[in-house]
Formats: C-alpha cells, sequence, structure tokens
C-alpha cells in the first residue's frame, strides 16, 4: 500500500503544479534538480542512508568520436521533467549549444524496479546529425559519499574487491572494464563496514558491449557508471535508444549480499539454463579430474609428472599443456604446429598417457597472431585484426624478451574463426583431449567496416565465439568429445565452454600487493554451472622456454622456491578447495613429493577430501561464508612473473592474512557443509557460529565432521550448541556437514 500511497502523491503533485522530480517508495529514494536534472540524492530508507552528496555531477556525458568534445548536460539550453506514471519519471534535455548538434535531445528516464530497493534506468538520444556517437555514461551515480570501511567490489573474472578505491582513482583517474569480458557478470558493488551498499547492473540479455566504471572526480570523489557503447559507432546515425535498463539497487550487506541478489537474476537467463555442465554436455573426466598439473614444455616433462603424480595419489590427474606447439610462447603464434617435439613423438606420448587414463588440454590462444611470423603477412592477416576507432591495429606485447608485438584477431570474422578452428581439429586428431582457449573470456570493440560486423559495440564478439566452439566441436566430434577451456570466468561464456580457468586464488604471485584481493564473487553467483580450474600456486621458480633468447635463460630452471613460502603455496590450495574450484599444481615434478614432503601432502589431503563433497564443492550452491574470529598471521610471499628470467629474480613481501579460510555450501538435497582449511604450520582453535537462519539448516536430521582421514558424528542437528569449537591441526582442514 505505501507503493501506491506514494506514487499518487507524484501524480498529484504534477497535477497540482508544483512536481517535483522525486520517486520514493518508503525503501528507496531518487531525487534530481527540477531545474537541472543533476542528481541530488540517492537515499535507502530501510535504514536510512544517503549514499551522494557534494559538488553535482553529470548525470550523463556523451562520448563522440574522431576528436570531438564531449557532451553534457551542462551544454543544455533547457531540460524538463515529466511524471508520465505512478512510480516513473522522465527527464530531458534540448537545445545544446555548439558544437553539439541544434536537434540534438537526451531523455533519462528512471522508475521504481521490480524490486523496493531497486530503481531503473534508460536513456535516448535523438537528433545527433552529424557526429559519431562512441559512448553513452549513463547512469553516473555520484558523488558518492565516504563511508568508514568502504568496499568497491567487482566481478572481474572470479571477484577482487578493494578498500582503496579513491586512492586509485585520485586525481580524476578512472577503473572500469569491459562486459562481456574481464568482467564476468554486469554489476558493480559498493558498500562500507556497516552494511549500507549499491548494486549497480544492467539487465542486458544479448551481451551486448558495455563498460562498467568507477569514475575518479575533483576533489577526491567517486561515481559509479555504466559507459554504453552504441552500435556502428554511431557511423551514419543519428539517434540511440539503450537496449537494456540499468538496474540501481540499495543493500545493506556486503559482496556476498550483492552476489545474492544478482543470482536472482543472473540464474533465470539463457547462458545459465544453457550451461554445458548443468546440461551434462561435459565430457565425464573433466568432472571426475581429482587434481590438476600444469605443466610446460616436451611431453616427458608434462605427461610422465602426471602419471606419477595420479599413481602416487589414487586419484584421476589431468594435464593443463602449455610450450607444446612449435613456435615461441607469446611471439609466434597462432603457428602452434608441428609440435615442438615432432608429431609422432607427441601423438605417441598422449596415447600412452591415455592408457593410464590421464587427460591434457593444450595451450591456444584464440586471438592473438605474432606481427613479426611468416604467416601473418603470408595469410595477411591484418586485414582481419580487430582496428580501432581510428582503423589502427593495436600492437599488444607480452613477451618481455623479444618485445615482439602480437594482434588480436577479430572474431566477428569468419577467416580467424575458420583457421583457429583447423588448428585445433588438427590438434585434436593428434591426440590432444581439448583446447585452452588463452583469452577466451575477454572481448574487444572492432571499427574495421570491412569485417561486416556493427562497428564498435553489439554482441558480434559473443556471436562470434558461439559459431567458433560450435565448428571446432563438429570438426573434432568424429574423433572425440573435445573439452575447451577459456582464461578467467565470464557468464555468457557458460553455455560454450566446459572449463574456466580462475588464476584468482593466487592473485599474489602476479599483482602488485595491497590494492585488490580476490573474492569468488563469480562463484557466489555461478557454481554448480561451470567447472573452475587453476592455480600459479607452484614450489618452484617458473620454466623458460627453449625458444626465447638463450642469454635472459636462468642458471637453473624450476628451482626449488625458498620454504618460507610454504604458507603462500597453502594459502593459494586453500582458497581453490574452499572456494569449489578443482586442485591444480603448476610446475609439478614428480621428486617434489619426497623434497617438499609436507607442501604435497597438503594439497593431496584436500584433493582427497573434496573427493568426499562432491555434491558441495562440484555442484553445490555457496551460501554466506562462516564468520570465522581467527586473529591475522603475517606471512611470506613471493611475486614472480613466467617472464622470470635470470634478470627477474622474485619479488617478496610479507602481508597479514586470515589463518583458517573457509566457506558454507548448500547441495541439491538440501545438506549444508561448513568447509574449512588451515594454511599455517601451527593448530588453530575458535569458535564456529551456526548461522542456522542464513544457511537455511534442516530442522531434522544429523550432523558430523569430515577429514581425509574419516569422520565424526556430532548428534542431531537440532541439539548442537550455537557454536562449535573447532581444533585444526596444523596444514589442516575439516568439513561439517549438516544433512536432512
Amino acid at each position: 500500500m505505501r507503493f501506491v500511497f506514494v506514487s499518487l502523491i507524484l501524480t498529484l503533485g504534477l497535477a497540482a503544479g508544483a512536481p517535483e522530480p522525486v520517486l520514493d517508495n518508503g525503501t528507496v529514494r531518487i531525487a534530481f534538480d527540477a531545474k537541472s536534472g543533476a542528481l541530488t540524492e540517492v537515499r535507502g530508507l530501510s535504514p536510512a542512508h544517503g549514499f551522494i552528496g557534494g559538488a553535482r555531477e553529470a548525470l550523463w556525458r556523451l562520448d563522440l568520436l574522431e576528436g570531438a568534445a564531449p557532451v553534457t548536460p551542462d551544454s543544455a539550453g533547457s531540460f524538463r521533467f515529466v511524471a508520465e506514471e505512478p512510480g516513473a519519471l522522465r527527464l530531458i534535455w534540448e537545445r545544446f549549444a555548439p558544437p553539439a548538434p541544434p536537434g540534438l535531445r537526451v531523455t533519462a528516464s528512471v522508475r521504481l524496479g521490480g524490486l523496493p530497493s531497486e530503481t531503473a534506468w534508460r536513456i535516448a538520444v535523438s537528433g545527433a546529425e552529424g557526429v559519431k556517437l562512441g559512448a553513452v555514461h549513463y547512469p553516473r551515480i555520484g558523488p558518492i559519499m565516504p563511508q568508514a570501511g568502504e568496499v568497491l567490489a567487482a566481478p572481474v573474472w572470479m571477484g577482487e574487491r578493494t578498500e582503496r578505491i579513491r586512492e586509485l582513482t585520485g586525481n580524476g583517474r578512472s577503473i572500469g572494464w569491459e562486459y562481456p569480458g574481464t568482467l564476468s557478470m554486469q554489476c558493480l558493488a559498493y558498500y562500507g563496514a556497516e552494511g549500507p551498499g549499491l548494486l549497480l547492473r544492467s539487465d542486458d540479455t544479448a551481451a551486448l558491449a558495455k563498460r562498467f566504471q568507477v569514475a575518479g572526480l575533483e576533489g577526491g570523489g567517486i561515481a559509479l557508471e555504466v559507459v554504453q557503447i552504441p552500435e556502428q559507432g554511431g557511423a551514419a546515425r543519428t539517434e540511440y535508444t539503450a537496449p537494456y535498463g540499468v538496474i540501481l539497487d540499495t543493500f545493506t550487506g556486503d559482496w556476498y549480499t550483492a552476489a545474492e541478489r544478482y543470482r536472482a537474476w543472473a540464474l533465470e537467463q539463457s547462458w545459465a539454463r544453457m550451461s554445458r555442465m548443468r546440461n551434462g554436455c561435459t565430457a565425464p573426466w573433466v568432472a571426475d579430474t581429482g587434481l590438476w598439473v600444469w605443466n610446460r614444455g616436451a611431453s616427458g616433462g608434462v605427461l610422465q609428472p602426471a602419471m606419477d603424480l595420479q599413481a602416487h595419489a589414487g586419484m584421476p590427474v589431468s594435464v593443463f599443456w602449455h610450450w607444446w606447439h612449435g613456435c615461441s610462447y607469446d611471439t609466434g603464434f597462432p603457428e602452434y604446429l608441428p609440435p615442438r617435439e615432432g608429431a609422432a613423438p607427441f601423438s605417441a606420448a598422449l596415447a600412452g598417457a591415455h592408457e593410464k587414463d590421464v587427460h591434457a588440454i593444450v595451450y591456444m590462444n584464440q586471438r592473438l597472431w605474432g606481427m613479426e611470423t611468416e604467416s601473418w603477412k603470408r595469410e595477411r592477416a591484418a586485414i582481419f585484426a580487430v582496428k580501432d576507432a581510428a582503423g589502427k591495429v593495436r600492437p599488444e606485447v607480452y613477451n618481455t624478451f623479444t618485445k615482439a608485438p602480437n594482434a588480436s584477431m577479430c572474431m566477428g570474422t569468419l577467416f580467424w574463426r575458420n583457421k583457429y578452428a583447423a588448428i585445433a581439429q588438427a590438434a585434436v586428431k593428434l591426440g590432444v583431449d581439448g583446447i585452452y582457449m588463452d583469452q577466451a573470456c575477454s572481448s574487444l570493440a572492432c571499427y574495421d567496416p570491412v569485417h561486416g560486423h556493427p562497428l564498435g559495440g553489439g554482441s558480434y564478439w559473443m556471436e562470434g565465439f558461439r559459431l567458433l566452439q560450435g565448428d571446432i566441436r563438429a570438426r573434432t566430434a568424429p574423433v572425440r568429445q573435445v573439452v575447451l577451456a577459456g582464461e578467467g570466468c565470464g557468464e555468457t561464456w557458460l553455455p560454450y565452454l566446459d572449463l574456466m580457468l580462475s588464476l584468482q586464488v593466487s592473485m599474489e604471485r602476479y599483482a602488485a600487493p595491497g590494492a585488490w584481493e580476490p573474492t569468488p564473487f563469480f562463484h557466489a553467483v555461478y557454481h554448480g554451472y561451470g567447472v573452475f580450474y587453476g592455480n600459479y600456486s607452484s614450489l618452484t621458480m617458473p620454466p623458460y622456454d627453449e625458444k626465447w633468447p638463450a642469454e635472459f635463460a636462468p642458471a637453473e630452471p624450476l628451482k626449488l622456491l625458498d620454504q618460507k613460502f610454504a604458507t603462500q603455496f597453502r594459502q593459494e590450495q586453500a582458497r581453490a578447495f574452499v572456494w569449489g574450484q578443482q586442485p591444480s599444481l603448476a610446475n609439478f615434478r614428480a621428486d617434489l613429493l619426497e623434497r617438499r614432503p609436507e607442501e604435497m601432502a597438503y594439497v593431496l589431503r584436500l584433493a582427497k577430501l573434496r573427493r568426499e563433497v562432491i555434491p558441495f564443492l562440484l555442484h553445490g550452491t555457496m551460501l554466506r561464508p562462516p564468520r570465522l574470529a581467527s586473529k591475522g598471521v603475517e606471512i611470506d610471499v613471493s611475486r614472480l612473473s613466467i617472464y622470470a628470467g635470470q634478470q627477474d629474480p622474485v619479488k617478496e613481501y610479507r602481508r597479514e592474512f586470515p589463518p583458517v579460510i573457509g566457506s558454507a555450501w548448500r547441495a541439491a538435497d538440501g545438506a549444508v557443509a561448513v568447509v574449512l582449511a588451515n594454511i599455517t604450520a601451527e593448530p588453530q582453535g575458535f569458535p564456529l557460529a551456526i548461522d542456522r537462519e542464513s544457511w537455511g539448516l534442516p530442522e531434522t536430521g544429523s550432523a558430523y565432521m569430515m577429514r581425509d582421514t574419516g569422520r565424526a558424528d556430532l548428534g542431531r542437528v537440532a541439539d548442537l550448541p550455537a557454536a562449535l569449537t573447532v581444533e585444526l591441526g596444523a596444514a589442516d582442514a575439516c568439513v561439517y556437514v549438516f544433512a536432512p
């Protein structure tokens, strides 16, 4: 009744000749300046908290191509607003000053959303004759007032969070992520330590190109915004109407609360309903994998160690194989064939691994072409490369030794899809079980009119990937059920990929310390809809590609790392275990079973325990993580790159982390599990509060605690105390199960 009452007041106010541009349903209040249309208030009312304040910011901005200055509301000669229906506003700007087109009109609509805490935002641009519309920034929610303990959580692939967003966006800098691409879900979450938060998301079901961004404002302020990218880059178009809405949701909670809100919408979308894992389309050996070995080089240093580990562990081991190809890594793509050890030895090695039920997927970057390769010139590949708005190829350099440039190939071209699919087909015929499509969960805007796709924005990249993976599967079906993996996470890739490489469990090995930390944002939404694997976690220095310049080679590739980094190693393994990923180990050598027995025992302990709780850690839904009151511990952290040649030794620092990592899960039968892993070499004891309401514990049933050595019954769920006393041994792990 309150929703209807407030809406009637808005409508009656308009009839009385004194309307105010305000939306208020008792749960959320959005207000605008009646003279300029500037956003003046975003307030959650339950509990009351105002999110914006300070100097007023433009609600929208139009970026024009070819060097023209952006258009903002400040250059409009007139503004008006209309309350069209209960709970909805239309804001209109017209009569813009030059150089904006004289007939330009910008219309923004805001309405109360499906949930009481939501508002829905759309924008339309008309009369844009003579300009090329490159991007539409709308809505821009800000300036956001500071909160104590404020956090920005972004689903950057698996997910990351930072408490330093104002520092990172200082001096007017902006931080943003492309969707679909490095932003795995179309949302951002901002919240404070006491819980008031904003979730900015879009309801786009077509995977259209866009960017979610945190814009740094003058005076240290920030704004959350969605950057919409019109198809065709605005060329020969005089209007743009947003094909999707942007939803602003107020909440009380944290990143997991935001994930729950997003999940309610996301699991109803086609990419969730069509996920390969959910529909049983993935080869059975993928789900059965107990441990991945990520090794590089010829088969003797890749397949044989995996077979040795499988024999020792007594569980299926699969192989993630780099540097099998005949070309130099990060410079010679896509000249992968023939394999560097020769086709016949390569196939024979794979056949021997198959006899031991060891499967292997091999590396093939799905968009890079080395610009210094013979094939680049011979096949005139530049024609089919991604072009920027100026029509130029933008080289990408990854190899720090050779500095050789690569070009990104356009997924919208049949030429590139045919090229890649043919190489994949040939590799499968040689015996590989699947292809790791590096940089798969990413997309780029291409402005080449020769390619035949819409310029700039649109959904052509995802449509191209759909066609590519379908072609690979069709070509290889007569040989075997091919497995396709991709780098990172991405909701729109769930129907196309069997595996998603999720490396942020070990992001301290590659990221600058302190600014961001990993969080399982994507997993909290889509666990059970995809298989996540991967880890940089290693007990050795990286290997060195024999095809790189010899003068940069380290004296001892795969040298053992100092054992002081053992806690970091355990943390990486524990994160993957607790967050529901398949265990993975990089740079494995069989002698590590003897030379690093404690660390290897930890890996196998977690892998064995995980196999006992597959209904949770492969198929389950992530619940709110348990609150663990353990005091933090400071550990040694190594940071090193695959390009850690003799010129780039290990960088190290110390940082504090929780000694115990925990998560909670619900299985399909309603059972609940709490998963705990101790990363330290000392015993850890603490109380574990049982969150009956949040976890939805079964009212009847039994409870037990599992370790890799067995289980101990705890009695009836109804008889359990409010908190359990947990005693974890050194480098220990356990799972509490509450079964209906």
